[in-house]
């Protein structure tokens, strides 16, 4: 038995015994790539004594300058209980800075400390490494990235209207 034709306009009928092959799933690629990343990313950022969720919050801070936690959760998908311990964990290693907002103190912002603004220029071989190791030119890196980038809007909308 197959798939019925019309069940997914852009692709071919597939047999219904190849459906589940681990091999066949798009997640179980992203899973291993993230995977492999995340070894990656574990030996490079070492050095920096940051892990890679540590090392994501360092970015946003880089790029865009202080920001409340939920900011930062919304930029990086995470949620307060997972963030919030990172925070400290990085206020604690002297790069970071927490302080209730003088507007809003529900809000806890989020800045650099001179030593986390400085850790930048450090954190600079680390794009260029991974992209060496990808083994991909930057133009293959940039075209997986969009696509990357529309796989999550379209996953996200379909998790919306579920």
């Amino acid at each position: 038995m197959t798939t019925a034709p019309d069940a997914t306009p852009d692709l071919p009928a597939v047999p219904d015994a190849e459906l589940l092959r681990l091999d066949h799933q798009v997640c179980f690629s992203l899973h291993a790539a993230s995977r492999a990343f995340g070894g990656y990313y574990r030996q490079a950022l070492k050095e920096l004594g940051l892990t890679y969720p540590q090392y994501l919050v360092m970015l946003v801070l880089w790029e865009q300058g202080p920001q409340s936690v939920k900011a930062l959760g919304g930029r990086l998908r995470l949620d307060s209980g997972t963030l919030s311990p990172l925070l400290k964990r990085l206020e604690a290693a002297g790069l970071v800075r927490r302080e209730r907002s003088r507007q809003d103190e529900r809000s806890v912002l989020i800045e650099l400390t001179g030593e986390g603004a400085d850790l930048r220029e450090r954190a600079l071989t680390v794009p260029r490494g991974v992209l060496a190791a990808t083994g991909l030119s930057v133009e293959e890196v940039l075209g997986l990235q969009a696509v990357l980038h529309r796989l999550t809007a379209a996953l996200g909308e379909a998790a919306e209207r579920e």
